[in-house]
């Protein structure tokens, strides 16, 4: 379907999108996935092919799918996915490395059945398979993929109902590997691939004493929560002799972590997995696959950095390192060169989604007005207003501290019923005028004084964005995690504004105040001025991966809109699907309520009013019709028709 293009403002001749690409650094995180074109509109990028998203944004508005709504693209899923796959393949050719390479999405990324469904039909012409690390996940995997050999690497704590499922999936052609993390696993899987006569694939997670830096490096090291010490591992070799199945023992597992940054904490990784596969195939073991698990990194920041939420290499760099390093390392032993397996989940699925809000408040931190001088003016005033008449560069840390004194002794005035409301008002924004004219003259100044460093921040304004941070953005709050933010419009206007972005939650850690800046983290957003009448759309990218998982109901906000589209070749787009987000009575019966009982409930509350006579038979049903259509209504805010 076409969709005509929404109208733009006029274009700001000072101001160009090129500038604004480099404010927000699009071409830096945007993996060729995003652009800007002339008229100021964030695009979505295939190979030929661009699209805005205001376009998108507009075919929403017409499907009544209000903000906050989650877009999913499914050309860029499918992107990366080719990407991963050819980018090992023409390593694997480039370096004569003999046995091919298969990937496997982690379920535990990005569970939604649209992300897993398409990993599996666009997938499958590379046989990428699926990690799970539950019985429901092997559920969804069992019955998403439909490729005979397409793998499943089946991680985390197995039962007997596990393993039984794993097994009969073998017999219907897959390749399922159970990797051991504990001991205890072990005996549950002979027994019941004896029981049922089905021959397992076995792999083994080793704990790796590689460390690498960042958040999630809790997976490495001795004290991983995962995998077998080195005494555990000849033990399981042992054992698996006993029973006559050491030759099941066909996978070598070795994670490192989620996110990795530095391209040289791969390379050790890769150097101590090859180690325990030497040894492990001169104990005997028949090993075919080698797994290092996820972490090729996504460049959140656009940094190319070793930082935490960036990276220092290119993902053909990074298939170089992992086949070149295993292929020479191994060829010292003589041995067969494995079939390289990667979990590669965060960047498989990170840049496909992005969260789109509209902003629906903006609070300032500047004067409503000064006020008029009176003859009956208090002193306190006066020489609030007098500081203006000192402020210049040398003077500036001496009329920080004055505005403070004066503004901090009318409001003990007024707490003492000193001073009326309107003096402290009038005191309030003379205050505030003070500081915007420091603000100003600090612009100039070469040295900043410490006191006034924060002076910026303090006066940014917030724009009240229409999402839950806790419901589609957790890791903002959990671990400090970067995404890029930007309008996705108005991007010929250059943004005046400096900003810090609330939530609509009733909960002060509700904020985003740390952004991607053109030169490292910086605590305020640029933004444009909201216009009257004007919805005002700001991007969340590379939120695929976690987010869904891992959001909440604080303050009952549900699920969001979710609309999926595919770019065509001639720049049209289709909305391949769509899902309204949970209403009110969804979220209720999360947690416990009974919609139908609470409007019973609602129901007897107004007829007791009718018997009071405190309203009409006619105003209970419209009372009741109310609060009926609130619980089939989005949990989050509605603009009028």
């Amino acid at each position: 379907m076409n969709n005509k293009p929404v109208k733009t403002a006029s274009k700001d001749i000072s101001w160009s999108a090129k500038q604004s690409a480099d404010l927000y650094g699009v071409d830096r995180w945007g993996n060729d996935y995003f652009g800007l074109n002339d008229q100021g509109l964030v695009t979505a990028k295939t190979l030929h092919n661009q699209v805005p998203l205001m376009d998108i944004v507009q075919g929403m508005t017409e499907r009544d799918l209000q903000m906050p709504v989650l877009l999913r693209i499914e050309n860029i899923l499918d992107a990366q996915i080719y990407r991963l796959n050819t980018a090992f393949a023409d390593a694997i050719k480039k370096l004569d490395y003999k046995a091919p390479y298969r990937g496997v999405y982690p379920i535990k990324v990005n569970q939604q059945a649209q992300v897993v469904e398409e990993i599996a039909a666009f997938g499958a012409r590379f046989k990428h398979g699926l990690e799970v690390g539950s019985k429901p996940e092997m559920i969804a995997a069992l019955s998403t993929l439909t490729e005979p050999g397409s793998l499943i690497i089946c991680n985390g704590y197995k039962d007997q109902e596990f393993v039984e499922l794993g097994l009969q999936a073998t017999k219907l052609g897959f390749r399922c590997f159970f990797v051991i993390e504990t001991p205890s696993e072990l005996p549950i899987i002979i027994e019941r691939s004896k029981q049922l006569n089905i021959e397992p694939l076995i792999g083994v997670r080793v704990k790796m004493t590689s460390k690498i830096s960042g958040h999630w490096n809790s997976t490495s090291g001795d004290r991983s929560v995962f995998g077998l010490s080195t005494s555990q591992l000849t033990q399981l070799v042992d054992r698996l002799k006993e029973a006559d199945m050491l030759h099941c023992l066909q996978l070598l597992h070795c994670h490192l972590g989620s996110q990795i940054p530095n391209i040289r904490e791969i390379r050790g990784g890769v150097v101590e997995a090859c180690r325990y596969y030497a040894d492990l195939c001169g104990e005997g073991a028949a090993l075919t696959h080698i797994d290092f698990g996820g972490g090729l990194a996504v460049d959140y920041t656009g940094a190319c950095s070793n930082d935490s939420q960036s990276r220092n290499y290119t993902l053909e760099e990074y298939c170089e390192d992992i086949v070149d390093t295993l292929k020479s390392t191994l060829d010292e032993y003589d041995l067969v060169h494995p079939t390289i397996v990667t979990e590669s989940g965060r960047a498989t699925v990170a840049y496909s989604s992005i969260l789109i809000f509209n902003v629906l408040d903006v609070t300032k931190f500047e004067p409503i007005e000064l006020p008029q001088v009176g003859k009956d003016e208090h002193p306190l005033l006066r020489d609030m207003r007098e500081v203006l008449t000192y402020l210049k560069p040398q003077k500036v840390q001496e009329c920080y501290n004055d505005a403070h004194f004066y503004r901090d002794e009318i409001r003990e005035l007024f707490k003492r019923g000193q001073v009326n409301l309107r003096t402290r008002s009038a005191a309030e924004n003379l205050f505030l005028e003070v500081l915007q004219q420091i603000n100003k003259t600090l612009e100039s100044m070469a040295r900043i004084p410490v006191d006034l460093e924060g002076l910026k921040e303090s006066l940014a304004d917030i724009y009240y964005g229409n999402f839950s941070l806790f419901q589609s953005l957790p890791d903002i709050w959990a671990i400090d995690q970067l995404f890029p933010i930007m309008p996705i419009h108005r991007l010929d206007e250059e943004p005046k504004r400096n900003a810090i972005i609330a939530d609509i939650t009733c909960d002060c850690d509700g904020k985003i105040d740390r952004f991607i800046g053109q030169h490292g983290v910086s605590n305020t957003l640029p933004l444009h001025e909201v216009k009257e009448d004007e919805e005002y759309y700001l991007g969340v990218f590379l939120v695929g991966a976690y987010q869904e998982t891992l959001g909440d109901l604080h303050n009952l906000f549900g699920d969001t809109n979710v609309v999926s589209v595919r770019i065509n070749d001639d720049d049209s787009f289709d909305f391949v699907k769509e899902i309204h987000g949970d209403t009110i009575a969804d979220v209720l019966s999360y947690v416990e309520y009974d919609p139908k009982l609470m409007y019973v409930a609602y129901r007897n509350t107004a007829e007791r009013a009718v018997k009071e006579g405190r309203i009409t038979a006619r105003e209970r049903q419209e009372i009741l019709n109310t609060f009926y259509a609130s619980m089939q209504g989005y949990t989050y805010y509605e603009r009028d028709d």
